[in-house]
């Protein structure tokens, strides 16, 4: 299936920007792949022409760029901002990652309004309401085109599922739904295909590494960043489900943080049927075993706090 796909890479210049940037140009979906940065982007832009697929690259450097970047774009992917460092939480990034998601939403707005965003920038539990609300200020929010990238837990716990079970990662399953953030992060073991059974003791530390995986790479690179290439991963897989779906596939199925009727917060993650137009239906949280419910109960309050910070962000906003 051929696409004609406009996708924009805003902060493609950092450490997943540029893994991100390459997997993008590698496929088939993208006719047209617009890099944007405040740094640099000339050149990973001059780099990745070169390589030997079709999509059509171009650099954009520096906020007077940014416009000319976003036009014509009907999927922008949003990895700019700081990592964390060790000892860091991703609430930690929040006052310098609100400001540039805030920024970069406000061009979403005026330039390609009707653009699928796709955010990976952290704290997502919070830059997702900031996106949005940035939006509803333009008058051009639609919920269904608003996506948290949570993706890497998902991938995480595919993995760390795999691993412990002796099974291809590739064909495991295991959705994760609420936030994307320590324990708002809730790993559905109960709903992964194929069907796998651990001891409680097992299960509670196999789900305390998902949530903490972060800060497992965090922690390994030793200051020189975070999750990069496993996220740049994460995010091309989810951007080329969503122009799948975009391209008329039926039956794809991602979970991302987005608003949500779902629960009392009004952002979560769960799985997602894609579409044409974005969400074309939210699957839910179906059947929960009686730990993920308490699981859920407990990430609630951090969840609505995030959320809350994120609103009252861009209402404070000059």
């Amino acid at each position: 299936m051929t696409s004609n796909a406009r996708v924009a890479v805003l902060g493609a210049s950092g450490g997943i920007g540029q893994p991100l940037s390459l997997l993008l140009k590698n496929s088939p979906l993208v006719s047209q792949l617009s890099l944007f940065d405040i740094a640099h982007t000339p050149g990973v832009a001059a780099d990745l022409s070169h390589i030997e697929t079709r999509a059509h690259v171009t650099g954009h450097l520096g906020p007077d760029q940014l416009g000319e970047c976003l036009k014509g774009c009907e999927v922008v992917v949003i990895p700019a901002g700081v990592p964390r460092k060790p000892g860091m939480t991703r609430d930690d990034l929040f006052t310098t990652n609100a400001t540039i998601v805030a920024n970069l939403a406000d061009a979403c707005a005026r330039h390609c309004p009707e653009a699928m965003i796709c955010v990976i920038a952290n704290p997502v539990n919070s830059t997702i309401p900031i996106t949005s609300e940035v939006l509803k200020k333009h008058g051009v929010y639609n919920p269904n085109r608003v996506f948290g990238v949570s993706t890497l837990d998902i991938v995480r716990a595919n993995t760390f599922v795999g691993e412990l079970k002796g099974l291809d990662p590739a064909r495991v399953n295991v959705p994760v739904i609420g936030g994307h953030a320590g324990k708002t992060i809730i790993p559905l073991i109960s709903q992964c295909t194929p069907k796998v059974d651990f001891p409680q003791d097992q299960l509670t530390a196999l789900i305390s590494r998902i949530q903490e995986a972060g800060t497992e790479v965090v922690k390994a690179k030793a200051g020189a960043g975070s999750a990069t290439l496993a996220m740049a991963y994460a995010g091309a897989r989810f951007v080329f489900s969503l122009l799948d779906a975009m391209n008329g596939k039926e039956g794809v199925v991602e979970c991302s943080f987005v608003r949500s009727e779902e629960t009392e917060c009004t952002y979560f993650s769960t799985p997602l049927l894609l579409g044409k137009n974005g969400i074309e239906k939210n699957l839910g949280l179906g059947k929960l075993s009686p730990f993920e419910e308490k699981l859920v109960a407990e990430a609630m309050s951090e969840l609505k706090g995030s959320i809350k910070k994120g609103e009252d962000f861009v209402k404070n906003m000059k």
